[in-house]
């Protein structure tokens, strides 16, 4: 690096461009206030390869390179770094926490802890979001479904017959399915013909029809004056005033070379990981543990959704295009088949041949994976991890400031 690097003074520094960083960009935008957005990646580029499960799945086209560690043992994280962070992948479906998730909830290993504020709180922010995001849902069906003040902004998208067959079956069993609520962009009221993309759940949307924080916040927030967005800085640290009270400056490594910015609010977006990996780094004399670790809480207590993917394969064919409407909460809380929390089952995008290669160890029954696809439906399980202070993000500083988690 030549020189001193310049610097540059704003009011408000953003850090990240995702669900948080994008919608915090949208609020704040019409404020006048001078606003930086700084975004770790680039444009995700619309291309043919964003609807391809070889590209997307198999050769984790839009995934970062990144290496990470668990136990000492290298991985490859599925993080994306675009403008609009994880939500360029992500499924859409936008679920409100439960009025019980805010209170204390015993589960089979152990105890979630109380949150200090309820759902009472959010509730007001929910409903913004889901206007902002444009969730189509349906209430009252939903059993474990917390108090609103009114429906969703837009109606549920329409069941395909397989599903719509699939949920009379639940509905026979007793069980209570529903709509499941999904934020997508289908022209409502704009003269535009509704479009259903089969490959959206986990790829890239070239139609930009998927609620996703860039095309629904950063876009907007963008068109404002006082707003500048700049791609492919990733911030190393937060520097501080002589005290160690205030956060003065924001670092940030564009091309080989610092860059420093200086605002009256900074404010981390960057994810549970990445945001937590800034504090790190940034120690001090005042922070020798890290920003605001005197607790040596951050990074401590990482949570996240335990994830499976379920293949069922039916006898009937499946010829689904838009699979993912459907869900159900029966077993989300204490049931009669177990006295603790289970989660939540929804709907997957559909799975065609190449990703059932992939997800599938072998064929079944002598089928092959086109035949397997064909007459399969594809579930997404989903229970709570728990807080735990020994699964935690820690990270390293070599020399040459690359960093890893």
């Amino acid at each position: 690096m030549k020189g001193e690097p310049a610097m540059e003074h704003y009011d408000i520094i953003i850090i990240g461009t995702g669900a948080g960083g994008g919608t915090m960009a949208y609020a704040l935008a019409p404020t006048g206030k001078r606003i930086l957005i700084l975004e770790r990646g680039d444009y995700l580029p619309r291309e043919r390869e964003n609807w391809s499960t070889e590209a997307v799945f198999k050769q984790k086209r839009y995934q970062a390179h990144e290496t990470w560690y668990y136990n000492g043992e290298p991985f490859r994280p599925e993080i994306h770094y675009w403008v609009g962070g994880n939500t360029k992948m992500f499924g859409a479906a936008l679920f409100r926490l439960r009025e019980a998730d805010f209170g204390e909830i015993h589960h089979a290993g152990g105890t979630s802890p109380a949150w200090p504020l309820g759902y009472q709180h959010f509730a007001p922010y929910y409903t913004q979001a889901e206007h902002l995001y444009h969730a189509h849902g349906q209430r009252g069906i939903d059993p474990t479904e917390p108090p609103t003040d009114g429906p969703y902004p837009f109606d549920p998208l329409p069941h395909e017959p397989r599903v719509a067959e699939l949920k009379a079956d639940l509905e026979r069993l007793g069980y209570a399915p529903f709509p499941l609520p999904m934020g997508i962009k289908l022209g409502e009221g704009t003269g535009e013909a509704p479009y259903l993309p089969s490959t959206f759940d986990g790829y890239p949307d070239l139609t930009e029809s998927k609620a996703d924080a860039h095309v629904i916040a950063i876009k907007p927030a963008v068109q404002h004056d006082n707003v500048t967005l700049r791609t492919n800085r990733m911030v190393w640290e937060l520097k501080t005033s002589a005290d160690g009270r205030t956060v003065t400056e924001v670092h940030a490594r564009h091309n080989g070379e610092t860059e420093i910015f200086r605002a009256d609010t900074v404010i981390v977006a960057a994810g549970a990981a990445n945001s937590a990996a800034i504090f790190l780094r940034s120690e001090s004399d005042k922070h020798p543990n890290g920003l605001g670790n005197r607790s040596d809480l951050v990074g401590r207590n990482y949570v996240c959704h335990n994830n499976a993917t379920f293949l069922a394969i039916s006898k009937e064919s499946n010829d689904s295009i838009f699979q993912k409407t459907l869900a159900i909460t029966d077993w989300y809380g204490p049931s009669a088949d177990w006295e603790y929390p289970m989660g939540l089952i929804q709907m997957l995008g559909k799975v065609d041949e190449t990703l059932m290669a992939f997800e599938a160890p072998e064929p079944l029954d002598g089928m092959t994976y086109a035949e397997m696809a064909a007459h399969s439906l594809d579930f997404w399980l989903q229970s709570e991890d728990l807080p735990d202070p020994n699964n935690r993000i820690t990270v390293t500083l070599p020399t040459d400031k690359s960093g890893g988690f």
